[in-house]
């Protein structure tokens, strides 16, 4: 077992990686009374076609999401999720673009929770009538999404975005492309992405990891599968394929949302570097106490809605900012100007020190949060890099770093911006 101290933040990793190829991580936290445990399989809503074994697969949108609900099916009728409750485990699970994972945070029978967290997650069963079933309660949750003017306008954005990557769909899928979804589409699914070798096991709180890598040792045998190749289609132009789009609402005030896709650096240090930069750098930018985001809260112009976001997920990657504002238009100009004297002049140096200082506070706090510590762990594992190395590589980022970042990203043709305004009657 491979363990790793990481002194100025007070923390020891205990990795192991099994002969079925599953990666195990965890963070003792002694004499805390709370638990927390996540099983990750390296597959979301866009990995939707791939190829293992030679053999090339093309499976519906949805099909993630779809398997993470019956997952929790067991053969015997019994349903894992009340097994988990009833057993003192708050649990639950959740499919992303790139990810889906299964966690519960328990304050005692731990061990027992793990096991049994383990085996369902690793115990597919599905019938075609299970199957149908549930096909009407993931369209109605689909049909729900759809009139969701936040989640429309994230993917509204997306599609602006991106030409024909499956990050543009959404994780769910669609009414239509659900009702292709068999048992055997999540059974051969299943097989695939459940293996232990494209999985990672996360536990922090006061457990032994040997007894942790004994557990899963037992209940997910030895047998490696080959991994998964996912292919998401030729790499995509950093230019949006539009730039302005207007829709019409029934929203209280104008929505929009800002984006711009990046060049994610694929896996290692580089890729948690990046990361770390991108968000320092808005942080600078269009943070709370920057000179944007103040000035224009004073003119009424944005409220307490702002907010902007990063993601790297299934070799995409890219920024939104948005919130509501009666003048959209006149924060994408802002937006603009902000960049041109970023361009000129460069960030303030007293400014840049001061955020370093508070990001780096706001990750020690985040040290506190199991289930942030674990989650970023998996995610780090899964782009091969350590996430308890975000301090000590935080320290390392410079303010021309940011400044290179925010130029090049935010450059005018390469922006796109979604406006939802509110409907009047007849339109939308």
């Amino acid at each position: 077992m491979r363990i790793t101290s990481f002194d100025a933040i007070g923390e020891t990793l205990y990795e192991e990686t099994l002969p079925n190829g599953l990666r195990i991580c965890v963070v003792p936290k002694r004499g805390f009374l709370s638990s927390y445990a996540v099983f990750a399989t390296d597959y979301g809503g866009a990995h939707r076609r791939f190829t293992v074994d030679g053999e090339q697969r093309d499976t519906p949108a949805g099909v993630a999401h779809y398997l993470e609900h019956k997952m929790f099916d067991l053969p015997d009728g019994d349903n894992a999720l009340n097994l988990l409750s009833a057993n003192g485990a708050d649990a639950n699970a959740f499919t992303s673009s790139d990810m889906t994972a299964y966690y519960f945070q328990s304050t005692d029978r731990f061990e027992e929770n793990l096991r049994m967290l383990l085996h369902f997650v690793s115990t597919p069963y599905f019938t075609d009538e299970t199957v149908q079933k549930e096909q009407g309660i993931i369209a109605q949750e689909i049909l729900m999404g759809e009139d969701d003017p936040d989640n429309a306008i994230y993917y509204r954005l997306l599609r602006m975005l991106f030409d024909h990557h499956p990050i543009r769909d959404r994780v769910v899928g669609t009414v239509e492309s659900i009702s292709h979804i068999t048992a055997q589409t999540l059974y051969d699914c299943h097989k695939v992405f459940y293996a232990p070798s494209n999985m990672v096991l996360c536990v922090e709180g006061d457990v032994e990891p040997e007894e942790i890598v004994r557990i899963a040792r037992e209940e997910l045998g030895e047998e490696r599968a080959a991994l998964p190749c996912p292919d998401f289609g030729e790499e995509e132009s950093l230019l949006p394929v539009e730039a302005s789009v207007t829709e019409f609402w029934p929203v209280s005030a104008p929505q929009f949302m800002i984006g711009a896709k990046l060049r994610g650096e694929e896996k290692g240090p580089a890729a948690l570097r990046q990361r770390l930069t991108a968000a320092l750098a808005l942080r600078l930018l269009l943070g709370r106490s920057s000179p944007f985001y103040t000035r224009l809260y004073s003119e009424g112009i944005l409220n307490h809605d702002f907010g902007t976001e990063t993601d790297f997920v299934a070799g995409a990657a890219y920024v939104l900012i948005g919130g509501e504002s009666q003048q959209p238009e006149t924060v994408l100009s802002e937006l603009k100007k902000a960049i041109a004297d970023v361009r000129e002049n460069g960030l303030s140096p007293e400014r840049f020190e001061r955020a370093k200082r508070a990001s780096l506070g706001a990750r020690l706090r985040a040290l506190e949060d199991f289930e942030n510590v674990c989650l970023s762990l998996v995610s780090g594992v899964l782009d091969g890099y350590s996430a308890l190395d975000a301090i000590s590589e935080l320290a390392n980022v410079t303010k021309e770093d940011c400044e290179r970042f925010l130029t090049e990203t935010f450059r005018d043709e390469r922006l796109a911006m979604v406006v939802f305004r509110p409907e009047e009657k007849g339109e939308r």
